[in-house]
This record gives structure tokens, C-alpha cells and sequence, in this order.
């Protein structure tokens, strides 16, 4: 598996952990909120890959 593979894996575990933290907390909270900006890192890390 390369970087790229991996790196969109662990994007899409973390838009589905993003997505249940938002049903069950609410978009708002804590919760989702750090888990939004540990997305925003890894979609930074593969934007940064493809340049």
C-alpha cells in the first residue's frame, strides 16, 4: 500500500468517526470539533503529498 492509499484510508475512518461524533454530540461539540481538526491534518498531509 503506498503513502497516498494509506493516508485516504485514514481520511475516510476519520469522515465516518466525524460523522457519527455529529449524530451522537452534535456539530458543535467538543468532540466533533477535535475530530474535525484531526481531519483537517490528514487532508492537509495528502493535499501536501499531491503538490
Amino acid at each position: 500500500m503506498d503513502k497516498d492509499t494509506a493516508i485516504q484510508e485514514k481520511i475516510e475512518l476519520k469522515r465516518a468517526e466525524l460523522h457519527r461524533a455529529s449524530i451522537r454530540y452534535g456539530l458543535q461539540s467538543e468532540e466533533a470539533l477535535k475530530i474535525s481538526q484531526e481531519l483537517d491534518v490528514l487532508l492537509n498531509e495528502f493535499n501536501k503529498s499531491k503538490k
